[in-house]
C-alpha cells in the first residue's frame, strides 16, 4: 500500500487557493491549510467597522475557506518578521507599497520550514501564470521556488501543466494530467471549476485583501514613516491607517477624524493612547491626534474638528480635549471654513 502523502496549502481566503487545495485533495492527498497573518489582511474586521460595509461578510475568509474544504487551518502570526519584507523588499514594490514577490517568497519559505517541522511532503499555492503583474509571471515563478528554498516541493495545481513537473508529480503523489493549465487574468476557468466542485460562495474572484495594494492606504503608510523619521509600525498603526479621514496640517502631527459612528466606536478603543478631542457644544466626530502637537497646534486641530461637526457654521464651538496625565479641558474655537483646509493637508 502506498503511503498517503501530506501537503500544506497556503490559504489566503481567495478563490484560487481554495481551488488549488481542493484539486489536490481530490487526488487523495491529506491537505491542511496555513495562513500567515501579516496584519495587512483583516477585511472582516474593517467591514464590521463602517456602516457602509455592513452588508459585506464579517468573516475571516481563510477560516471560512478551510471550513468549506473540511480541513484544519494553521494561522501563524508573522507580524514582526514581516516588517523586514515590507520595509526592505529585495525585489521592490508593485504599483503601491505591495512587496508582492518578496512576500510570496517569504511565505513559501515559512511554509517550507513548517512542512519540515511537521512531517509534511510538499506545498500547494493557488498561483496562476499571468494572474498578477508582479509575483505571478512565468519568469517569476522559478524565482519564488528557488529563493524560498522550496524548489520542486512547491506545487501550483491551477497552472502546473504550464510548468516543469515538480517532485510530487514525478513521484506520482499527484497525477499531473488531473492538474490544470490556467493562465492569464481571466477568472472564467476558476469560476467554472468552482461550480464543478460545488462552491457557489467565495471571496471576490480577483481575491486579495491586502491593504498594501490600495493606493490611498499606501500613501498614508508612507506619510506615517516620513512623519516619524523611520520605517516602523505596529498593528495599531496598521488598523488606524484603514479608518477615518487623515489630515496633516503640519509635519509634527495629524488628525484622524471619524467619518461615521462606526468608525467613532472603533476609535474609542484608542482614546487612552492618543490625545483626542470632540465637539462639546455640538454633535461631531471623535478625533485622534497622532504626533507631538504644541498648544497652538491643538487649537488648530480643534478648529478642524469643529469644521467636521454640526457646529461648522457656528461663530464659536466648544472642543473637549483629553490628554494623558491631564484633566479634560474645553476650549472655544472658531471653526475653519472649507477653503481654509488646503487639499495638501489630506493624506
Amino acid at each position: 500500500m502506498n503511503k498517503q502523502r501530506k501537503a500544506v496549502a497556503l490559504i489566503s481566503g481567495g478563490l484560487d487557493s481554495m481551488l488549488a487545495a481542493k484539486a489536490v485533495m481530490e487526488q487523495g492527498v491529506q491537505v491542511e491549510g496555513i495562513n500567515f497573518f501579516t496584519g495587512f489582511c483583516v477585511e472582516g474586521h474593517t467591514h464590521a467597522i463602517r456602516n457602509k460595509d455592513k452588508a459585506k461578510p464579517k468573516r475571516n475568509n481563510s477560516l471560512w475557506v478551510a471550513e468549506q474544504l473540511g480541513i484544519k487551518l494553521h494561522i501563524v502570526d508573522i507580524i514582526e518578521e514581516y516588517k523586514d519584507v515590507l520595509i526592505n523588499p529585495k525585489h521592490g514594490y508593485g504599483a503601491h507599497m505591495n512587496p508582492c514577490l518578496d512576500c510570496k517568497i517569504f511565505m513559501v519559505n515559512k511554509a517550507k520550514q513548517w512542512i519540515q517541522e511537521n512531517g509534511f511532503d510538499f506545498i500547494i499555492t493557488g498561483e496562476v501564470i499571468g494572474q498578477r503583474p508582479m509575483s505571478q509571471r512565468k519568469e517569476t515563478m522559478p524565482i519564488v521556488a528557488a529563493e524560498s528554498g522550496a524548489d520542486d516541493l512547491l506545487l501550483r495545481p491551477l497552472c502546473a501543466r504550464n510548468l516543469p513537473p515538480t517532485l510530487p508529480e514525478r513521484e506520482g503523489w499527484v497525477d499531473r494530467e488531473k492538474l490544470f493549465d490556467f493562465s492569464g487574468r481571466t477568472r472564467k476557468p476558476q469560476m467554472a471549476l468552482a461550480k464543478q466542485y460545488g462552491f457557489d460562495d467565495y471571496a471576490q474572484p480577483a481575491g486579495g485583501c491586502c491593504f498594501l495594494t490600495d493606493e490611498k492606504y499606501s500613501l498614508k503608510l508612507v506619510d506615517l514613516w516620513q512623519a516619524r523619521g523611520e520605517k516602523d509600525y505596529d498593528l495599531d498603526d496598521v488598523m488606524l491607517l484603514k479608518v477615518g479621514r487623515h489630515i496633516r496640517p503640519k509635519s509634527n502631527f495629524k488628525l484622524i477624524v471619524a467619518r461615521e459612528d462606526g468608525e467613532a466606536r472603533f476609535m474609542q478603543g484608542y482614546k487612552k493612547d492618543y490625545i483626542n478631542m470632540n465637539c462639546a457644544s455640538h454633535r461631531g466626530p471623535l478625533v485622534l491626534i497622532d504626533g507631538a502637537p504644541s498648544e497652538e497646534d491643538l487649537l488648530l486641530a480643534g478648529r478642524i474638528t469643529a469644521r467636521y461637526g454640526q457646529g461648522r457654521d457656528a461663530e464659536l464651538v466648544d472642543i473637549a480635549i483629553r490628554e494623558k496625565g491631564r484633566d479634560e479641558r474645553v476650549v472655544r474655537v472658531k471653526p475653519l471654513a472649507a477653503d481654509e483646509i488646503p487639499q495638501e493637508w489630506f493624506v
